[in-house]
Parts: C-alpha cells; sequence; structure tokens
C-alpha cells in the first residue's frame, strides 16, 4: 500500500550512520533492505527479478509517494534522480546501500522548505483578488512536474488562491451551519417550552472533522473536534501557513526508521498494489487489527493540540478499572515504571502510541493536563493488560417490517467489517462468531439472511473458508495457482449448513479479498443473491508475511527488521474464472457514487492480470437459478420512483463531470455560485426527504420497524435488546465524550428509519420469498447437480 506520508529528517551523516555498525547495537537497515529484496525475487507470485525494470518502478513510487501532487519537485529534480538512479537501485540496494533514499528525501525537504518561504513571502506580497478566469486542476498524480523554478512559482501562486478561496468558503458554510444550528436550538427550545419540559442545549459551534488518526492502543477514529476559539478566528491566510507549518513538523517528526519503511514499500509496490512492507509498528497494528484485541490500558486518543486527549475509554479495560483517567484528559509526557518522563508533546501520535503500549502486567505512568483542571497536572500510573476492541466484532440485527410493507417479515441481518482471526492462539475467529448470531436469529425464525460485507476490506482467508461452509454443504470454495501454475483448491469442511434459507450477501465496491471469495462461492453455488455496487473491488490475489528477520544474519540486531507482507498467488472462483480486476458483479445492482470513483483495483498501478483456470465441480445448492430478471424488473421500477436513488444518480453524474474535467476555478463568484447551488440542491433533497419521513410516520404510527440488536456479548441473552435501548457503548464496549451529533441514529432521517439500500434490500428479500417457488433449501445428495462449467467472469 502506498503511503502518503510526510519527510522524514534526513542528512548525509545519518545516511552513513544506517550503513556503519556503531557500538551500540541497532538495526542495519541497509541488511534489512538487501533482505527484503531478495525475499522479493523469491517469493512474489511473479518470480520477478530486482533487477533494472524493477528499479525504475521502484524510483517512479518513491517520488510520487513523497510527492504524490507533483508540486515539490521539479523535471530538473526528476531528470536528474532518474539520471543517477533509474537504472541502480537494484544495484544499491543489493549491495546493502541505501544512501539514495536519503539523498533523494534531503531534496525533498529542501524543496518543501523552499516552497513553504515562497507561500509566506506570496501571502505577505502578493494581492489575491479571486476574479480571474484561471483554474487548477483537482488531481495532479498524473500531471507532469513543473518544469523549472519559474513554471513552480506560477503554479504555487494558483495553489495559495485556491487554498484562500477554499478557507474562505469554508468560513461562509461554518457560519451557515452556525445560523442553522442556532435556529434548530432556538425551535427547540420554544417546544420544549411549550411542552413545560426543559430542553437540551446543544452547541452552535461547527465542529472540523480532522483526519482518521491510530488511538494510543492502536484504534482508528474519525474525531469531530471542536475549532478552538484562537484558531477558529484566525484569517484564511493565517490558517493556510498554519497548514503548511505542520506540515514541516511532521517531517521533523520522521526518523531514519520511516525513511527505510517508505524506501522499502516504494519497492514492494513495484511488484503489484498489494505486497507491502510493514515497519514493526504497522505490523503490529496489522495484528491487533486481525485479533481485535491488544495490550495497553484501553483509551482512545486523538491528536489535541500540542499532545494526546482521551477520546474514548474501554469499558471494563485497565484505565476504567484504575478509574483516574477521564474523558477529555490530556497526556503531555509518558515513563515506563519508575523511569524518567519523556516529553510528548509535539511528538507524531504513532509515537505516543509506542510508548502507551507494552507487556502484559507492566507499569506505564502518564502526566496528564485534566479536562476538569487545565491549569494542573496529574500522574496515573496504569497496569497493562489485554485489552479487546469490540466494535468492529461481527454483530447483527433482527429486523420485523412493517405491515405497511405488507406480510410481515423477520429479517436476520450480520454486519461483517472484516475477516478477523487469532493467527497465533486461535482465541478470536470470524466464523465461530458469526455461527453465534446466526444461530440465534434462526432461534426467533428469520425469514431470510442478509450478510452485509460492504467496506468489508477483507482478512484471513481460513475464516472466509469456514464462514463459506455455514450456508452449504462440504464442497470446494476457492482454487488458487502459484507462481509454478500449479493449481489446488480449499474446501469447507461442514457436512451440512448450519443455514439454507433464503440469503442475500451485500457487497460494494470496497468489498475485497476475503469477501470476494465468500460472495464468489455463494454466488457460483447458486446459494446466495449479491446485491449492491455493480462489482466488488476486484482483489484476487493471496499475500502471507514473512517476518524479514528469519533471513537476517543469526547475530544481527533484527528487532527493527519488520515484515514483507507478499503476494504468493492468485486465487479463483470455482466456475473458473477469478475476481482479479474484475471483481464479483452483482446479480442485482443498486445506483451507487461508488461506481465513479477512482477506486478498485483496475485503478491501482501494476496490478497482475485477469486469467481463467479450469473450474472445479461442485454441487449447486439448488437446480433452477434465481429470478434475477424478474427480481431486477421489480427493482428498476422502485428505483425510477425512488427519490433516494434518484439523487444518488444524478449527483453520480455530477461528480463524474467533476472527475473527467478534473479542474476548479479560482473565481470567488464562480465557486459561490457552484457553491449555493449545491447547498440549494442538498437543502432541497433533505426537506423533501424531511417531508416523506414525516408522512410514513404519520401513516404507520407506532407500527414501524422493530429493530433488534445483537453483539456478542447480548447473544446468548434471552431478552433481545430493541433499539431504543441499545446504546453506541453497548455496540462499541468503549465510553466516548458526547458530541453534537450523537443524538439519534444515521438512518433516523430516512423513511422508516431504514437507509435507502438497506430498505431496498430487504425489499428484495421479499421479492425473492415472492418469487422463488420451490424453497431455498439444501437438497439430498442424489439430487445435487454436479456442475463443470467453462470459466467465467462473473
Amino acid at each position: 500500500m502506498t503511503r502518503y506520508l510526510p519527510t522524514p529528517v534526513a542528512t548525509a551523516a545519518a545516511a552513513l550512520a544506517l550503513l556503519i555498525p556503531s557500538a551500540k547495537a541497532e538495526t542495519n537497515f541497509g541488511q534489512v533492505a538487501m533482505h527484503v529484496a531478495y525475499m522479493l525475487q523469491n517469493h512474489h507470485y511473479s518470480k520477478q527479478d530486482f533487477d533494472d525494470k524493477v528499479s525504475g518502478e521502484m524510483l517512479h513510487n518513491y517520488l510520487n509517494m513523497l510527492d504524490f501532487k507533483h508540486i515539490f519537485f521539479t523535471e530538473q529534480d526528476v531528470a536528474g534522480f532518474k539520471d543517477k538512479y533509474q537504472t541502480t537501485l537494484d544495484d544499491h540496494v543489493l549491495m546493502r546501500n541505501i544512501s539514495p533514499a536519503i539523498e533523494i528525501y534531503d531534496i525533498y525537504k529542501e524543496r518543501v522548505k523552499e516552497r513553504v518561504d515562497f507561500l509566506k513571502k506570496a501571502l505577505e506580497n502578493n494581492k489575491f483578488t479571486f476574479d480571474s478566469n484561471r483554474t487548477i486542476q483537482i488531481k495532479r498524480d498524473k500531471a507532469p512536474w513543473p518544469k523549472d523554478k519559474a513554471e513552480q512559482d506560477k503554479l504555487w501562486l494558483d495553489i495559495i488562491e485556491d487554498n484562500l478561496l477554499a478557507e474562505r468558503l469554508a468560513d461562509e458554510v461554518r457560519e451557515r451551519d452556525e445560523k442553522k444550528k442556532a435556529e434548530k436550538a432556538a425551535a427547540k427550545k420554544s417546544d420544549s417550552a411549550d411542552a413545560k419540559t426543559e430542553p437540551k442545549e446543544k452547541s452552535a459551534v461547527a465542529g472540523k472533522v480532522v483526519p482518521e488518526a491510530p488511538s494510543a492502543d492502536g484504534q482508528k477514529i474519525a474525531a469531530k473536534t471542536e475549532i478552538k476559539k484562537d484558531e477558529k478566528d484566525l484569517t484564511p491566510k493565517e490558517r493556510v501557513l498554519k497548514d503548511y507549518e505542520r506540515l514541516l513538523e511532521s517531517i521533523d517528526e520522521n526518523d531514519s526508521k520511516d525513511v527505510v519503511n517508505f524506501f522499502l514499500s516504494s519497492l514492494a509496490t513495484a511488484y503489484d498494489p498489494h505486497t507491502e512492507y510493514m515497519s514493526t509498528d504497522e505490523s503490529d497494528n496489522f495484528k491487533i487489527h486481525m485479533q481485535h484485541k491488544l495490550v495497553g490500558i484501553g483509551a482512545l486518543l486523538g491528536q489535541k493540540d500540542d499532545g494526546a486527549e482521551i477520546q474514548g475509554i474501554v469499558v471494563g479495560g485497565p484505565a476504567d478499572k484504575q478509574g483516574e483517567l477521564k474523558l477529555n484528559d490530556r497526556i503531555i509526557a509518558v515513563a515506563q515504571g519508575d523511569e524518567e518522563f519523556v516529553d510528548v508533546k509535539y511528538l507524531k501520535l504513532q509515537k505516543i502510541v509506542d510508548m502507551i503500549r507494552g507487556e502484559k502486567d507492566t507499569t506505564v505512568r502518564i502526566k496528564i493536563v485534566p479536562a476538569d483542571d487545565p491549569s494542573g497536572n496529574k500522574i496515573i500510573a496504569i497496569v497493562r493488560d489485554e485489552v479487546p476492541l469490540k466494535e468492529k466484532l461481527a454483530n447483527a440485527e433482527l429486523l420485523v417490517t412493517p405491515p405497511d410493507l405488507g406480510k410481515t417479515l423477520k429479517v436476520g441481518w450480520i454486519n461483517l467489517s472484516n475477516f478477523y482471526a487469532d493467527m497465533e492462539n486461535g482465541t478470536v475467529s470470524t466464523s465461530v462468531d458469526v455461527e453465534r448470531l446466526l444461530r440465534r436469529l434462526m432461534k426467533e425464525k428469520i425469514d431470510g439472511l442478509v450478510l452485509d460485507l460492504r467496506d468489508n476490506g477483507g482478512g484471513s482467508l481460513d475464516e472466509a473458508i469456514k464462514l463459506t461452509g455455514l450456508f452449504v454443504p462440504a464442497g470446494p470454495v476457492v482454487q488458487a495457482k502459484d507462481w509454478r501454475g500449479s493449481i489446488s483448491w480449499r474446501d469447507c469442511e461442514n457436512e451440512k449448513p448450519v443455514y439454507d434459507g433464503p440469503m442475500i450477501v451485500l457487497t460494494n465496491k470496497a468489498s475485497a479479498s476475503a469477501s470476494e471469495i465468500l460472495a464468489a462461492a455463494l454466488q457460483d453455488y447458486r446459494r446466495a443473491l449479491i446485491v449492491g455496487d455493480k462489482s466488488s473491488f476486484g482483489k484476487g490475489t493471496v499475500q502471507t508475511i514473512l517476518p524479514v528477520e528469519r533471513y537476517m544474519p543469526f547475530f544481527s540486531d533484527k528487532k527493527g527488521a519488520g515484515d514483507l507482507k507478499v503476494t504468493i498467488q492468485k486465487f479463483y472462483r470455482i466456475a473458473g474464472g477469478s475476481t482479479q480486476l474484475k471483481g464479483v458483479e452483482a446479480d442485482i445492482p443498486l445506483p451507487s457514487i461508488r461506481d465513479v470513483l477512482d477506486i478498485g483495483e483496475s485503478s491501482a498501478e501494476n496490478p497482475l492480470p485477469y486469467d481463467t483456470i479450469p473450474p472445479r465441480k461442485y454441487p449447486l445448492f439448488r437446480k433452477d437459478p434465481f429470478p434475477i430478471d424478474e427480481i431486477n424488473a421489480r427493482v428498476k421500477s422502485r428505483i425510477a420512483a425512488n427519490p433516494e436513488f434518484q439523487y444518488i444518480v444524478d449527483e453520480s453524474k455530477r461528480l463524474k463531470e467533476k472527475i473527467d474535467r478534473n479542474t476548479v476555478t479560482l473565481n470567488l463568484q464562480e465557486r459561490e455560485k457552484e457553491r449555493l447551488d449545491t447547498e440549494a440542491r442538498r437543502d432541497k433533497q433533505n426537506e423533501e426527504r424531511e417531508k416523506r419521513t414525516k408522512a410514513v410516520a404519520e401513516r404507520i404510527k407506532d407500527d414501524g420497524f422493530k429493530t433488534y440488536h445483537l453483539t456478542l456479548d447480548n447473544v446468548d441473552k434471552p431478552e433481545l435488546v430493541p433499539e431504543s435501548s441499545f446504546t453506541k457503548e453497548m455496540n462499541s464496549g468503549m465510553r466516548t465524550a458526547s458530541k453534537d451529533d450523537d443524538s439519534g441514529n444515521d438512518e433516523s432521517k430516512f423513511p422508516y428509519g431504514v437507509e435507502p439500500v438497506k430498505l431496498e434490500t430487504i425489499h428484495i428479500l421479499r421479492d425473492l420469498l415472492e418469487l422463488d417457488h420451490k424453497p431455498t433449501t439444501a437438497a439430498k445428495s442424489e439430487d445435487k447437480t454436479q456442475v463443470g462449467a467453462k470459466p467465467q467472469a462473473q
């Protein structure tokens, strides 16, 4: 995976330090680089030598990783790099020499400083009028680098003007949002006064969305933080300057280990998009992602000012049990046991993460600024322990449809965000968790099941195979081909399925890898209808993780060696086709804005090609095909009459035109008109939606959807948890600071309180039940149809 990250501080002296052993044992990253190169040659599916061709790809990846918008380097810089390294990076790396990485980083750092200096002078001396007819490219990753400094200066004046214009428009949006919130709060207060009740007041301060950030325990959050008063009151010029100063701060925080990480990541992705070098930090985070547990204090952190803020506390975790750490406390220093405190001000969040993590039963001391006493400091000692991360574990809903939609149906809905597994100890398993949820749903006598794999990027191949076995009897699930051309296959081993009733698998463009293996198998078996975006991601490759330290000399320091996630096989459907590049095509496609976005395997660099292999014989779950044509006819009719899907169709057309145009005007009046047109269109949509939602609510009264939530904590309890009693804390296992937008759920604004794709999927399940005269049940073995179809591109 290409990382678009800031540059580390790097000097020629630092380069030498990486090459020459010191008295103190440290990881020799030149040696690490050499071994990673040999590992790629020997283990990658392509068996591609690390030659001049790969050297050129590596340099291309490296330059684009640093300067992905092509605004810091010039053509002269790039030509110089190519002259020196286009065909020689392979020679340098195989000789344990990574000084080219440092050299290029040095120049990059200089170029960034030059551009920030230029920006400061331009903000001070230039008058930006926003009244020209000029435009600027939105995406510049395919654009040529500026020819020279003169052309670069001209480009940067446009960039600065665009940044300033964006800040001015953002101010207008904030003012508009604050006004709307104030009006809404006043209306609520008036309504509450009429009812003689006290309203809950909400802040009218607009929030700024901050980037996803890893917590101290390795989770990620998409945090919304209020803009500090002093920052909010900054002028557009001051905010633009501050953004670039933050970039320079980020550059200064990176070290030699980061240089190697970026450099070797560029080498790995030269082989294919999913081959990846992982630093020790990234390896730790990957394991946490797969195991859904970690050893830490059980607190969610986000970047805040000059430190890290406590934005969540895991219920029952070490910090919760210790009791002193509170939400919104700010960490300013960390100490291991009785050692001295280390100031964490201005450190990257990942470095604070590393300091707070540690071995089980060890003590970490943190110095905080309490949220309720900003003028004071407090020291808290917490003993680290294992912390379960529940938010991304499998969960389910039981949806009981209202009479308004026809015959009442009980729909089981399983949400699965990834195929997790504890590959070391086997204590965490997706298939085990899903089976528990599934059996409870079956106990409630569901009429049909939806397995929601939207945004599920994959995970454990073994878990995908086991999960398939919950829905089909023993048989092949997936085929694989290695570099020799040898074909193997994997079977699910359940004698009979746990659930054999009507079933839909819901996917989108972000459903990838293991999700595609499961969806493709259930489609080939005629076991489930695939509903969603036109196709899934299109990742048809298998990776394994190889610790680099295994390949290094016995007596060398290996603690910083990291891991190589390398593609070793391509996987294929049991029908012989592949999901590589093409993904799994939906039987019942629904309008989606993702269909016009530049995402998926086909948009990545260096993807492996699509091909097919002979099919396997496998038993069809049902003899007759699904009534796909009839269902699609019904779906098209409903979509044409559903304004929500028409909004998606219209927005997709607009977005496609914008993507194809790839430019934005620098004229303030034109940009304001575009913004006002967009706001008016969305306000109109919201008003129309609100009217439809109100009309439905008046019609059905209290007889709407009945929704019950199942988690791994409550799945075995006798009573179901209704929507009205279910909290975010129950779902995530984490107590978080309340936000303005925490009231209600995202679906409450839609008719029936159900988002459009979910509601349409329930309609499709009803179509299937009505049109499918023969029950979808597992046939007796003598009735199974053996299939050996030609390879299909599905």
